[in-house]
């Protein structure tokens, strides 16, 4: 054990001073922590640092250089006919006693002068895109550049002095000028924007001005993860990039990046490289789904599925991943599998509610294969018979009711090749109403024989019967008749999609030629009864003037009545408060009283004045009394000084009048409330 360690220690001795001499990294820290991210593979770690797209490094450079080191250096013919094939450069005539580790590298590794294998380095071109107001510019520059570089680049194409401009979106934070991209180790392509806060936005861009805004706003992303049943709410810069956010969403979820498939990005989120800011999703709170890819039905495609930047994310940073990581072993990749692999039933036993079976099976045929599939009607048989058969004529379709068995060999070939075919999902989803139950447990097929029973007869129930288990699925094709419903076709597993399309057709039309005798027979009652009702709706319509006319007349009538009654009853409520109001005044004192006495005069809107004196000693409460007693209620009416003006009714009414200087004597006037 302890000299495997040791020659573990000396491999990865090795491997590191190999990979510093290719890649050119001084530090041994980072170094390593590049080499741990790869496992120790040296090809893929300077892959990370050194891209294969400038051809600098091939997977197949590294198995012939360890050739080389395991049978010696190569002869000058085989170094010729490796160059010629384009398999590996070709080697430098000096020759060398380096390490066998040492030799294993060079072959792609431009390290010294002295390497019996020298491969020119090609400069490593970064791409930029920039997003600057309304304008969007794309760079490409070579990684040995300064950061001043983009920003001169960026002064030419768009009139702004390198002084006021600001370039951000480094995922290292803010950098200076002189910084060399290379020591950012930046991935190939970027994403950065330009703020420039001392230039105010022209008017063309003024319907964008808040640009630079939305990038430093949090938006909420509510991620909801199917599979999981678990929603996660996230909050991101808007300078985050969609590429960014689903890379955490891999940490979150455990699905890599390459197998997520997504639902809620818009249409304009067409690059993974954009930020949020301008991906067009809602602000400040966006909600998306996201759930691990399934392969049994989309293997077969993978290349388009891979250019939908919304339904199935790029491999970027990923490491490969073999079919066990979707929860399924190769038999079942190709349709051979049992149920006894899969982790769920396409149906629960003895549901109680058959919408939410139909809900599980929806769910679990999705998780299988694929979202394209038949929208399968959410509700009971009598339920879907309803939907497509006892409507209008014109609205009448076919009901297909898909039979699922897990225990036939046929049902994944079936479902992945024709129920998910687009030409098989669009013709049933424009004119059949799609009604699915899953026949692999026997109380759930019970439960089918007996909903047949009832709807369609002994006959249908007695036909699905007969069918073995590896002659399903089973397509029953049904139309609605005026007495009772016809099973038109029973199409088993094993067709193709071009027979299956036929079939389908041929019930159409079928169904079509009957559709046009309903609708030609609906629209013949539908005339009779319209002249009918339309008789019927012109008597109505005059009783329904005269009771109005007379209801109106009532209605008034009673109206005037009750308003004349409020009327009188509002006077002698008014007339009683004024009358209590004035009996309750304290008595006018004498002129030649020893106390003190103000003398007051109110004008009132009319014109006329009201005189009276008062102690100085008597609150502003009896002055209002006093007013409200002469017909001008302290809620209609506010009193006033002349000079100043001053509105007593806004004073508290608990002070004195020697308090609100209405002494010796004062002239006010009433003024109406607005």
């Amino acid at each position: 054990m302890a000299s495997e360690s040791g020659e573990s220690n000396m491999d990865r001795e090795m491997i590191l001073a190999d990979f510093q001499a290719c890649t050119g990294i001084d530090n041994i820290a980072e170094a390593i922590t590049l080499l741990e991210l790869n496992n120790w593979d040296l090809v893929a770690a300077i892959n990370g640092v050194i891209p294969q797209e400038n051809g600098i490094l091939q997977s197949n450079f590294s198995s012939e250089a360890s050739q080389s080191s395991m049978f010696g250096p190569p002869s000058q013919s085989e170094a010729a006919d490796a160059a010629a094939g384009g398999s590996v450069p070709p080697a430098s005539s000096s020759s060398s006693s380096s390490s066998p580790a040492s030799s294993s590298t060079s072959a792609f590794c431009p390290v010294n002068p002295t390497s019996r294998h020298i491969v020119e380095r090609q400069p490593r071109m970064l791409n930029f895109r920039v997003e600057y107001r309304q304008r969007t510019i794309e760079l490409v520059l070579e990684e040995g550049s300064a950061v001043g570089e983009i920003k001169k680049i960026l002064e030419a194409d768009l009139g702004i002095p390198v002084s006021k401009m600001q370039l951000k979106g480094w995922k290292s934070g803010d950098v200076s000028d002189s910084t060399v991209m290379r020591s950012l180790h930046l991935p190939k392509n970027n994403s950065l924007y330009v703020l420039t806060p001392e230039i105010a936005p022209t008017a063309s861009t003024s319907k964008n001005s808040d640009l630079q805004e939305s990038l430093n706003q949090n938006f909420l992303l509510v991620i909801s993860h199917r599979e999981a049943q678990r929603d996660y709410s996230l909050n991101f810069p808007g300078s985050r990039t969609i590429q960014e956010v689903k890379r955490n969403i891999s940490d979150l979820t455990n699905i890599p990046v390459r197998h997520q498939q997504w639902d809620g990005w818009p249409a304009s989120a067409s690059d993974d490289s954009m930020t949020l800011a301008v991906s067009g999703i809602s602000y400040p709170c966006h909600h998306l789904s996201v759930c691990r890819r399934s392969s049994p039905a989309n293997s077969q495609e993978p290349t388009e599925e891979c250019a939908d930047v919304h339904m199935v994310s790029d491999s970027e940073g990923d490491d490969f991943e073999d079919a066990s990581e979707f929860g399924v072993d190769d038999s079942e990749m190709f349709g051979m599998g049992s149920s006894t692999c899969r982790k769920a039933p396409m149906m629960p036993e003895n549901s109680e509610n058959e919408a939410d079976a139909l809900l599980h099976f929806t769910a679990e045929f999705s998780s299988r294969y694929g979202e394209t599939h038949p929208m399968f009607f959410i509700g009971s048989l009598e339920a879907a018979s309803q939907e497509a058969f006892y409507g209008k004529a014109r609205d009448r379709k076919l009901l297909a009711i898909y039979l699922h068995n897990d225990d036939s060999v046929l049902s994944n070939v079936f479902c992945s090749q024709m129920m998910c075919a687009d030409s098989i999902v669009s013709y049933l989803s424009q004119n059949f109403i799609t009604w699915a139950w899953d026949v692999t447990k026997e109380a759930n097929k019970a439960r089918l024989l007996t909903m047949c029973t009832r709807h369609f007869g002994s006959v249908v129930t007695q036909t699905i019967r007969t069918y073995k288990t590896d002659q399903f699925p089973l397509l029953l094709v049904v139309m609605g008749k005026r007495t009772s419903n016809e099973v038109l076709n029973v199409i088993q597993g094993n067709t193709t999609v071009d027979e299956l399309m036929m079939r389908l057709m041929g019930a159409m039309e079928i169904f079509t030629a009957q559709q046009q005798e309903d609708i030609k027979d609906e629209d013949e009652r539908e005339a009779r009864e319209t002249v009918k009702r339309e008789q019927d709706e012109a008597y109505q319509v005059s009783l329904e003037a005269d009771r109005k006319k007379r209801e109106v007349q009532e209605r008034e009538e009673a109206e005037q009545v009750r308003l004349e009654r409020m009327k009188k009853e509002q006077e002698d409520e008014k007339e009683a408060i004024r009358l209590s109001l004035e009996q309750a005044l304290p008595p006018e004192p004498d002129e030649d009283s020893a106390e003190q006495i103000s003398k007051l005069r109110i004008r009132t809107p009319s014109g006329e004045f009201l005189e009276r004196r008062f102690l100085g000693s008597c609150k502003i409460q009896v002055l209002f009394d006093f007013v409200a007693s002469k017909g001008y209620p302290f809620e209609e009416f506010k009193l006033l000084t002349t000079f100043p003006r001053k509105n007593i009714t806004q004073m508290d009414p608990g002070s004195t009048l020697l308090e609100a200087k209405l002494f010796p004597q004062e002239t006010l006037f009433l003024e109406a409330k607005e």
